[in-house]
């Protein structure tokens, strides 16, 4: 399965930065062709479940994810948030971190490890370097969207 590390250092404080990157609806807005609903009522905890749909009618899929682990950050501490895939077609989890960086800034990890059920493990470069542009520039633009 591919695994890929995305990395950043932006001039936000760590909860803003994490308020970013984990309010879920705002994925939908920044990755392309995707609707992000949540199943369980707020606030996010263990356990919580939502949507990403992606495609176009007949060639749409859904990413269902579930938070297994949610530590959000606290006095200056760093934050993690781990998700579970649990749809027919995605396959794999995410890692979410935010840490203290320099000069006050925050410095930002998702690491996320994705199969696609129909695809042979051939297809792993390609979804490697697919998924690694795609969600970094998904990051790019959740962490400027105020």
């Amino acid at each position: 399965m591919p695994v890929f590390t995305l990395e950043r250092t932006v001039p936000l404080s760590l909860e803003e930065a994490w308020r970013r990157l984990t309010t879920w609806s705002r994925h939908g807005e920044v990755v392309p062709l995707t609707r992000v609903t949540v199943l369980t009522p707020g606030p996010t905890r263990v356990g919580t479940e939502f949507v990403a749909r992606s495609g176009l009618g007949p060639l749409s899929f859904d990413d269902r994810m579930e938070v297994t682990v949610w530590q959000p950050p606290l006095s200056g501490e760093p934050g993690l948030v781990r998700l579970e895939k649990r749809g027919r077609v995605v396959l794999g989890w995410a890692e979410l971190s935010v840490h203290p960086g320099p000069g006050g800034r925050t410095r930002v990890n998702w690491q996320e490890e994705i199969r696609l059920r129909l695809l042979p493990g051939a297809a792993d470069p390609l979804i490697s370097v697919t998924a690694n542009s795609v969600f970094g520039r998904a990051v790019n633009k959740l962490l400027r969207m105020p």
